[in-house]
């Protein structure tokens, strides 16, 4: 089912002065139940203690949530992990727990992090709580709620390095606090409707840091957002079919995709030209990248060459670079990141030009690299990625 996808990143900022980031954000997706997991912990303090206990905690969390143990049962067997600052009495981290059932409901289960935000219609929705503590743990409170999904929906998680930023300074003498950042999150989606979970994280996360003295994190900072939304689709051909009387249907495919529509490879792009009576033309302004340039036809986003484009593409997305350029394989990347279900249409016909020896002996065949290509989107990234061959 395709009509809802939720897309979930984060952006993080550790404290100015430390090595490694003392929060700790975790996501995983179970495709056979429709279901995604996000965990954000903050460990007390900063720096490698603190990072260490907040991974064990997240990665505890999410344990237990995706074997759907009871909630509080979890919560119990964590803070009896966990253990208890002598000074202050409180756990060495806290954890925020969002289960999500696409097209039904998410459960969010928090302590000790400030309060989610879920912003619906241009609007902070005030969700009911339900306040629950442990018998061993009494002074330790889990607030439990629920929320049926809704499309356009975004939740908004934090650490209290962004709730807190600024504190003790004169513009901001106790932090930016959760109505300074209802308010910018508000004008923020308010002005740019369709912005994705990581560049709504991100704008968070920059403007929390515009709070602290000379920009230096005084805490460590962390913000999560879960958008829910209708899926954002791309189809990518590459590769000629096996049978050339299947050239018609392969065009059909690329002319009818209600999304964007990609094109990898020289004899690939020039047979759905043919198939569909159209013009290609070649990009010069697309030259310098060390890679053919791109080219442009009616109906398609974006043309490129094929294998060795493909290869530099999945290699980004493997490792992320700076994707700002406007380089053919860094399009490409960019293109499949900003989409959600990815129908990647495979060609099976052998092009004899990649048995040419002069080309880069770490060329794969293109079947090997779009499954590999599709491994990484759903894995690394959380896409949804479907393989044809044709």
């Amino acid at each position: 089912m395709d009509s809802l996808f939720l897309e979930v990143d984060f952006a993080q900022q550790k404290k100015h002065g430390e090595a490694i980031c003392g929060d700790f954000f975790l996501v995983q997706r179970i495709p056979e139940e429709n279901r995604v997991i996000g965990v954000l912990s903050d460990g007390l303090g900063s720096g490698v203690k603190a990072n260490i206990l907040s991974a064990m905690t997240a990665t505890m969390a999410m344990k237990f949530a995706s074997s759907n143990m009871d909630l509080l049962k979890a919560a119990e067997i964590m803070m009896d992990a966990l253990p208890v600052c002598q000074v202050r009495k409180i756990s060495y981290a806290t954890f925020t727990v969002v289960d999500s059932v696409l097209h039904k409901w998410t459960r969010v289960m928090q302590m000790d992090n400030p309060g989610y935000l879920l912003l619906r219609e241009g609007e902070i929705m005030q969700i009911p709580q339900r306040e629950f503590s442990s018998p061993r743990w009494s002074r330790r409170k889990i607030y439990l709620s629920e929320i049926l999904n809704r499309p356009e929906d975004r939740l908004v998680l934090f650490s209290d390095g962004i709730t807190q930023a600024g504190m003790g300074t004169r513009a901001s003498p106790l932090g930016w606090q959760s109505e300074g950042c209802v308010a910018f999150l508000r004008n923020k989606v308010r002005r740019s409707p369709q912005i994705s979970a990581g560049d709504l994280g991100e704008a968070i996360l920059q403007e929390a840091l515009l709070k602290e003295p000379r920009r230096r994190a005084g805490d460590d900072m962390t913000c999560g957002v879960l958008y829910f939304r209708k899926p954002r689709k791309l189809i990518l051909l590459t590769g000629p079919p096996f049978h050339a009387e299947r050239d018609g249907e392969y065009a059909a495919l690329l002319d009818s995709f209600p999304g964007k529509r990609v094109i990898c490879g020289g004899t690939t792009s020039d047979i759905l030209a043919r198939e569909l009576g159209r013009e290609i033309t070649t990009d010069l302004s697309t030259c310098g990248y060390g890679l053919p340039p791109l080219s442009r036809m009616e109906g398609a986003d974006l043309i490129t060459e094929g294998i060795l484009t493909l290869t530099q593409a999945r290699k980004i997305l493997a490792s992320p670079k700076d994707l700002r350029d406007a380089g053919p394989a860094s399009r490409l990347a960019t293109l499949l990141l900003e989409s959600d279900i990815i129908d990647f249409v495979v060609g099976t016909r052998i092009n004899e030009a990649h048995q040419d020896p002069s080309l880069p002996m770490d060329i794969e065949i293109r079947r090997s690299i779009i499954r590999s290509m599709a491994k990484i989107l759903e894995e690394r990234y959380l896409k949804r990625a479907r393989i044809r061959f044709i």
